[in-house]
């Protein structure tokens, strides 16, 4: 992931748990609904970055295989 990824991945969490936090949902599909609005919120902000940035910021980068690559570069030395 990149930083960009991580931040808007990061907002959507936060968001979510501050919204579950003041509405305290009580069942599976009211907590779903909460995190489906933090979601939302942390893509519209993504999209308007995209837009201000002229460029999508989601990347082909996998962390795992970025760091598997890393591993197998280790046992080689």
């Amino acid at each position: 992931m990149t930083d960009l990824e991580l931040i808007f991945t990061m907002l959507g969490e936060k968001v979510t748990t501050e919204i579950s936090k003041k509405e305290k949902p009580d069942t599976f599909d009211k907590n779903k609904k909460v995190a489906k609005r933090g979601g939302k919120v942390a893509g519209k902000a993504r999209k308007d970055t995209e837009k201000e940035l002229g460029r999508s910021i989601v990347s082909k980068e996998n962390f795992l295989a970025i760091e598997d690559k890393s591993r197998k570069m280790k046992k080689k030395k």
